[in-house]
């Protein structure tokens, strides 16, 4: 049965299959069909037919919304709609996708102290009252985050993890819902793999047909409110400066980068390396991270002999 509940449900799953068959589709854009989906069927019950007006409610930008954040929430709805159009299916306009900005923000900078007491934060969670809810999110919250923090997976990656997605013997997991189109591997150390190993069983009983490796208390997957919320909540339980749940991904680079200064490694095949982890369509995109260690340019050509866009050429910053 199709998940999605409007007129256009049958045209929805036609796109889907179109679009995966081309290789350009992800977890991001399913999520956000499924809203626009949702806003069909509560604010246009009986429609029969696609409007203008469907299509503008849902897509003017949003007083909360930047540039960029409105163009990730309408692309998909924009792809639709040329979709139909090209194979006169709608008579609509297609939205005008607002222009990306490029992105200036430093992530925050953890220090050690700021992360043991967030962590310890995580394991302080309540069991009581003994109410599904509150056991999920007592289990799901330290193991979610720390797979964060030591893999530098996307949010929406970890959150949109399959149960057959996290390969618990290898210690490998599959990601198949990340930014872009590409599937990608990640290896997981040995302390992580032990503590999703133990978190499974503990799971496992809560929710024994479960879909996803880290479900919300009522089986479906956690949702990007989900994560902003709970990190929010435990991060300024100890902590005062301003942080976000993506940023233990820019940690992670940035901790890599850290300890390949001085091991006699080759730079270029541990950038490999870092860009395929981490998901980046090309090792530019992995360039970003490398202006956020301190003399980083002094280093390289110390190091190398070449300086740094020698390496990797000039790019802009990608919010990977």
């Amino acid at each position: 049965m199709s998940k999605f509940q409007s007129f256009l449900a049958p045209l929805m799953e036609a796109f889907i299959t179109f679009q995966i068959a081309s290789g350009r589709w992800n977890g991001t854009y399913e999520h956000n069909l499924f809203l626009f989906d949702r806003h069909c069927t509560r604010s246009f019950p009986k429609a029969e037919t696609l409007t203008q007006e469907m299509i503008d409610g849902w897509c003017v930008q949003r007083d909360t919304e930047t540039n960029n954040s409105c163009r990730t929430r309408i692309y998909v709805i924009a792809n639709f709609v040329n979709y139909l159009r090209v194979r006169e299916k709608a008579d609509v306009r297609e939205p005008n996708i607002p222009k990306n900005e490029h992105c200036t923000y430093m992530p925050h900078a953890f220090t050690s102290l700021e992360l043991e007491n967030f962590f310890r934060a995580c394991d302080s969670l309540p069991s009581t009252p003994r109410k599904l809810a509150v056991l999920t999110r007592r289990i799901v919250v330290p193991v979610f985050f720390r797979l964060l923090y030591s893999s530098g997976v996307r949010t929406n990656e970890a959150r949109l993890l399959h149960v057959d997605d996290v390969n618990l013997d290898q210690g490998v997991l599959n990601i198949r819902h990340s930014k872009g189109p590409s599937q990608h591997y990640v290896v997981l150390h040995d302390t992580m793999l032990d503590l999703l190993r133990r978190y499974n069983a503990a799971i496992q009983a809560l929710h024994p047909r479960r879909e996803y490796f880290f479900p919300a208390h009522n089986g479906s997957y956690l949702t990007n409110r989900w994560v902003v919320y709970n990190f929010r909540k435990l991060w300024h339980k100890h902590n005062t400066p301003h942080a976000t749940a993506y940023e233990l991904r820019h940690n992670y680079a940035v901790e890599n980068i850290n300890q390949w200064i001085g091991e006699g490694f080759e730079f270029y095949s541990k950038l490999v390396y870092l860009s395929k982890s981490m998901g980046h369509s090309s090792l530019e995109s992995t360039k970003y991270y490398f202006s956020l260690v301190p003399a980083m340019a002094d280093i390289l050509l110390e190091l190398t002999g070449c300086d740094f866009d020698n390496i990797v050429p000039e790019v802009d910053y990608e919010e990977g």
